[in-house]
């Protein structure tokens, strides 16, 4: 897995490329998720349309996202997921728990709400 992150408008913009199954870079991650917190960002952005695939540890790093991000009073968008993670969200029922958004736009319509 390969990541590249941004802040803006106090929105951490994460985009994952590849396969998420927690290796390595699962704590480089946390460390950005982590550094963004402390710097008062309350929400996140995660773009994985160019996710392949997820595996258990790569959902257990999504959800400690989430948990991070509404211990703050915050929220997790997760962006755009392809068709095989989408039908992965919808088995495991975390479609139910992560707010599912086409663009950016659309987080910041929502959040203003």
């Amino acid at each position: 897995m390969v990541f590249k992150h941004e802040i803006k408008n106090s929105l951490l913009i994460i985009r994952l490329s590849g396969d998420l199954i927690g290796e390595n870079n699962g704590v480089s991650l946390m460390e950005v998720v982590n550094n963004s917190i402390n710097q008062s960002v309350i929400s996140c952005l995660i773009d994985i349309s160019e996710l392949r695939y997820i595996n258990s540890s790569g959902i257990g790093v999504l959800i400690t996202i989430l948990t991070k991000f509404r211990n703050k009073g915050g929220e997790v968008y997760l962006m755009k997921p392809s068709e095989s993670v989408q039908k992965l969200l919808v088995i495991t029922k975390l479609n139910a728990i992560f707010q599912i958004v086409q663009s950016e736009e659309e987080v910041s319509k929502i959040s203003k709400k």
